[in-house]
């Protein structure tokens, strides 16, 4: 009778851990975040940078280089807070604007580091985000 109940409890362990990793942002479920507004997937490739709001950011900039990275998948305001997060832990990383509405991200990095866009997709694909572009602008 115990091992019948040790079994139950395992199985029954192992299908709620399933059950919620299927619900997590790891697998991009945008159904449980607040949308506000107009809910459009945005292909960033598509679109251009909003130039005011790029010189904006380089202004106060010194010197440096900046990655302008085009993503796919950035659909909400969590999108782009999780990945604000994930760049500001890189040590390299001065500064990183997104926008949302065009499906850009702009980061801003120390003038000796070298930029690895598999690096930025990477961090990108953590948040569930495709980055399919990037290009790079020295101050």
């Amino acid at each position: 009778m115990r091992y019948l109940i040790l079994l139950f409890y395992f199985i029954s362990l192992s299908v709620f851990a399933g059950e919620s990793n299927k619900s997590s942002h790891d697998h991009h479920d945008h159904s449980s975040h607040d949308h506000k507004g107009d809910q459009t997937f945005v292909d960033g490739q598509k679109l251009n940078v909003d130039q005011k709001k790029l010189d904006k950011f380089l202004k106060s900039l010194d010197e440096g280089q900046v990655a302008v990275v085009s993503v796919k998948g950035m659909v909400c305001d969590f999108c782009a807070r999780g990945i604000s997060k994930t760049f500001k832990k890189d040590e390299n990383v001065k500064k990183i604007s997104i926008d949302l509405k065009n499906g850009k991200v702009v980061i801003a990095y120390q003038n000796d580091y070298k930029i690895s866009f598999d690096d930025i997709k990477e961090k990108m694909l953590e948040n569930g985000i495709n980055a399919v572009k990037m290009e790079i602008i020295n101050i």
